[in-house]
């Protein structure tokens, strides 16, 4: 038997390591920051890029506000500027470092009570580890290999195997059939977004409800959890804010690491709403394609381009559901676009707790603001139909979202991935 006193010490040591942890973001705070007239939210974004702040949720004028962290060094003259600019705000945590913190309490909390209910971590009711969406995913694959098999794209910058589900009943053989392709966690900190990739696995497959059989019989799915897994074990064990890959290129930059990967698409590339600068969150790389994650999707987009109806990038949060371009310019099928979208944030809405927004589905770049290589544009500038990005809800916690929420976003936001799937399969046979 451990001696009680080794105990105690031994669960000091511990949270002693949780706590220094999070130590690069103590004393950060975060700030709401209301918006009413366009100008104001212009104003916004140029301080985003002057003072390179993050931006945890863009807000919209009169009535969606701003979550923004600055650090300490940042703090005065962002305050000051607002209040010069009449511009209404207010503290909504004194210190990053400690709210990560307590995040890390629930989640452990979670798992242990997860554990006593089930005797196992279900990974769709959780935040996963890369290693649990691995075993899953091959669990899925041994144990109905008639719907599903695993395929490994290739390996990550760091090594890691980038592994996706095919779903079918048919084995992918049925070109009648379109394929709705979604993935998740392209921005490394978006941890809420892996859940929803595994829950619609799940029901899927294992947990296929007669309602939802055509969904499987007519509709092939791919479905990649982890688009940068690189990025998101870096945001588990080391920076919790992490949102860009891994890469390293020396020529560039001996300090900073990574691209953001929604920027390092082959769509209007490096021309719009990226920084120059290689530390920032949203520099977009030296050329497109330069990160072995992004040319994964894209070689995905291209196996299928003939049946792809449908393309989601799942990112948190904020309760949009966007579609391209990033520059103001409409694609020529952009009122069946709206179509799709509306029916996918209706289905959600009709399901979503009394505390959360309503979904607001438009183009990206006039509801929020510019962007240059999303994987958004780039699906529908090559021919995708229904091309989207889903920014799923955040209930005021931004990425600490409790895991006790992740059950209610997995269930409303699969009951709008069926609605579009409907939709857009009925546009599928209407252009076959």
């Amino acid at each position: 038997m451990v001696p009680l006193n080794v105990v105690f010490l031994l669960g000091a040591c511990l949270g002693a390591s949780l706590a220094g942890k999070h130590d690069i973001y103590s004393r950060h705070s975060v700030h709401r920051v209301s918006v009413t007239t366009e100008n104001e939210n212009t104003l916004i974004h140029q301080l985003e890029t002057s003072l390179e702040l993050d931006v945890w949720e863009h807000g919209a004028p009169p009535d969606r506000d701003y979550i923004i962290r600055v650090t300490p060094e940042q703090e005065q003259a962002f305050l000051n500027i607002l209040d010069d600019h009449g511009i209404a705000h207010a503290l909504r945590h004194p210190d990053v470092a400690r709210m990560f913190e307590e995040f890390d309490e629930q989640i452990a909390e979670w798992r242990k009570s997860q554990l006593l209910r089930n005797s196992r971590i279900v990974p769709f009711e959780n935040y996963p580890s890369y290693a649990e969406v691995n075993d899953y995913l091959e669990y899925i694959a041994a144990q109905y290999p008639d719907l599903a098999t695993l395929v490994t794209a290739g390996p990550s910058y760091e090594g890691r195997d980038v592994k996706y589900l095919k779903i079918s009943t048919t084995n992918f053989t049925d070109t009648s059939k379109p394929i709705y392709f979604l993935d998740a966690t392209i921005h490394a900190r978006e941890w809420v977004t892996t859940p929803v990739a595994l829950y619609t696995i799940h029901r899927l497959v294992e947990d296929l409800r007669t309602e939802d059989r055509d969904l499987l019989e007519d509709i092939d799915w791919i479905i990649l959890p982890i688009v940068n897994p690189d990025g998101f074990e870096y945001s588990r064990d080391y920076e919790r804010l992490w949102r860009r890959t891994r890469s390293y290129n020396e020529s560039v930059s001996v300090t900073c690491y990574g691209v953001d990967a929604n920027r390092n698409f082959d769509v209007a590339f490096n021309t719009i709403g990226v920084s120059a600068n290689p530390c920032a969150q949203d520099y977009p790389g030296t050329e497109p394609f330069s990160e072995p994650e992004t040319r994964y999707v894209r070689d995905i987009m291209f196996e299928y381009l003939e049946r792809i109806q449908m393309y989601l990038n799942i990112h948190s949060h904020g309760n949009w559901l966007l579609y391209g371009f990033g520059d103001t310019t409409l694609p020529a099928n952009s009122l069946q676009i709206f179509h799709v979208g509306a029916a996918m944030g209706a289905a959600i809405d009709a399901l979503k707790l009394p505390q959360a927004r309503y979904y607001r589905v438009g183009n990206s770049a006039i509801l929020l603001y510019p962007t240059s290589g999303s994987a958004q544009d780039y699906g529908q500038r090559i021919g995708i139909p229904f091309s989207y990005t889903l920014e799923l809800p955040g209930y005021t916690y931004a990425f600490q979202v409790p895991p006790s929420y992740i059950q209610q976003i997995n269930t409303e936001t699969w009951a709008g991935l069926a609605a579009s799937a409907r939709l857009a399969r009925l546009y599928y046979r209407a252009r076959s």
